[in-house]
């Protein structure tokens, strides 16, 4: 039961966020502008009752996002039930409208067909009236049964010209009903309102901790990431069938990757569609992520959860950047054209964050001294993909793009990846060749440190080539403010905090190489005196 609410309260909410998204899109200013009117009041009270009836679309809508999840479900089974009571009417008309044609007008049971026809509309229109009543929770079926007088008029032999008099008093009996009903409910969204700012009341959300308690709450309880994703799939799926109905050649002239990325577009063109592509990409990196660790750790790394490892940073990146770029305003080839740059960053912040899984896994595989082959197949078999897939992305988006500075930007950060794991790669080596070896490598810690060493002087240098490359440009080419901010925050965070770094960690070696040769050397006589005990050891 808990699972099935779960899923009632993101399934019921997702068709508002449908209706938002497609009111966004309405043309609203174009539809004004085309109006006609015999005078500019009667054109201005046009456009007045438009505009009024667009906000109002997306005040309703937003209050059957929040309202909670009871209310949601009474409101769809109200809408069920005047649908049944639609289509017991249509039965009606139909009904009716088959008896004038046939121009029977004597007892029922007397003729075979007319008997058949009666019969089967009688039954359905018992049905409806059965489960409107069981939508409602009452034993009262006689409420929802006014669809029905024209039946009952003919089973009485009623001429045809009472049976249209019938029939249209039914729907009146009906829409009176209706109007009473909503009329007896008029004051609800008051109601709601009241009872609602009452529990916000009684919180006493005046902190702003507590205040940020009731926004999680509210998070939580309306699931906001999931209901967000699925609205998306939905959106996305409608426009996949939509380009594949339509015989969009993209697919085959462009390829089906430019075909995916164009559909991708179109489902992103308003801040709703942009927020649930915001976190279908954090739950794919999340589920990426997830699936790194479980292949190199089996069930249990994955109950390990990281903070940093958990999608968001992808999700924001990608939400950042759109809104940074204007994603929205664009048209959609622009937008197809920029969205596959985004993903590719978002893609390259994914395989970071994989190499910060694998980094350790494959380390202490090598000095740890495991024999077990299925594991070391498995860290290799990830360093190679992490080695070979960036490597093969910025071939692809070179080849795509003109080279410009924005561009080596996002190849430098392939080629950085790329250069990580080369460098975990050679500490590995250098592990499993001190395995098979019968006497143990002279200095292997100073050798992991000096590869260790030439990686980081490595990754400063290409991030060095590209602020060089980018002042070049920004000096001799085109200028722009946004340009020189990238330059200036680069420079700061990939160079000059890159180079203290390992200024720092060069003078600390250096530090603890003089502290140690600054000890004694032991001879033979205190080895053997002492049973050969390192130092440390031996103060312990």
């Amino acid at each position: 039961m808990p699972r099935l609410e779960e899923l009632a309260n993101v399934a019921l909410r997702v068709p508002s966020i449908l209706v938002l998204d497609l009111l966004y899109k309405c043309d609203i200013e174009g539809l004004t502008e085309h109006l006609k009117a015999k005078n500019e009041d009667m054109l201005f009270k046009y456009k007045y009752v438009i505009w009024n009836m667009y906000y109002l679309g997306h005040l309703i809508n937003v209050v059957l996002l929040v309202l909670p999840l009871r209310h949601i479900v009474t409101l769809y089974l109200h809408i069920l039930a005047a649908l049944l009571l639609y289509m017991g009417h249509q039965i009606s008309k139909d009904y009716v409208r088959e008896e004038l044609q046939y121009g029977y007008e004597g007892a029922v049971y007397l003729d075979s067909l007319t008997f058949n026809r009666f019969v089967s509309a009688m039954t359905s229109q018992i049905i409806l009236s059965t489960l409107c009543a069981f939508l409602m929770s009452t034993r009262k079926v006689w409420l929802f049964s006014a669809h029905m007088l024209p039946l009952l008029a003919r089973l009485c032999a009623a001429p045809h010209a009472t049976l249209l008099t019938v029939n249209t008093f039914s729907m009146g009996l009906t829409g009176a009903g209706i109007t009473v009903f909503l009329l007896s409910h008029l004051f609800l969204p008051y109601r709601l309102a009241r009872a609602a700012y009452s529990e916000l009341l009684q919180l006493e959300v005046i902190e702003l901790y507590r205040l940020l308690a009731v926004g999680i709450s509210l998070w939580n309880q309306f699931a906001v990431p999931v209901l967000f994703s699925v609205f998306w799939f939905v959106l996305f799926i409608v426009q996949l069938c939509s380009d594949t109905m339509s015989g969009n050649a993209s697919a085959g002239h462009q390829g089906i990757m430019f075909f995916l990325l164009t559909s991708v577009s179109e489902c992103c063109a308003t801040p709703y569609s942009l927020l649930g592509l915001t976190f279908v990409v954090s739950y794919l990196a999340l589920g990426l992520l997830n699936l790194c660790k479980f292949y190199l750790g089996g069930y249990v790394a994955v109950q390990n959860e990281n903070v940093m490892h958990r999608g968001v940073t992808e999700g924001v990146t990608l939400l950042l950047l759109a809104l940074q770029t204007g994603l929205l305003d664009m048209q959609a080839l622009q937008r197809t054209f920029l969205l596959s740059i985004i993903l590719f960053i978002v893609v390259t912040s994914t395989l970071q964050s994989m190499i910060e899984i694998t980094d350790p896994v494959i380390l202490a595989l090598g000095a740890s001294r495991n024999r077990s082959l299925w594991k070391h197949f498995r860290g290799l078999s990830m360093c190679l993909l992490l080695l070979i897939f960036p490597v093969y992305m910025a071939y692809k988006i070179s080849q795509f793009f003109h080279m410009d500075f924005w561009l080596l930007i996002l190849v430098s950060s392939c080629m950085l990846t790329s250069l990580q794991v080369t460098g975990t790669m050679l500490i590995y080596s250098l592990f499993m060749v001190e395995l098979f070896r019968s006497d143990p490598i002279e200095s292997l810690d100073e050798v992991i440190y000096w590869v260790n060493a030439v990686s980081r002087v490595l990754e400063f240098v290409v991030a060095l080539c590209v602020v060089a490359y980018g002042t070049w440009e920004s000096l001799f080419g085109e200028w722009s403010w946004m340009g020189a901010s990238v330059i200036i925050i680069h420079s700061y965070f990939n160079v000059w905090l890159r180079a203290q770094s390992g200024w720092r960690s060069f003078l600390l070696r250096q530090e603890a190489a003089k502290k140690i040769n600054s000890l004694p050397r032991a001879t033979a006589q205190q080895l053997q005196q002492h049973n050969d005990v390192c130092s440390i050891c031996f103060q312990v």
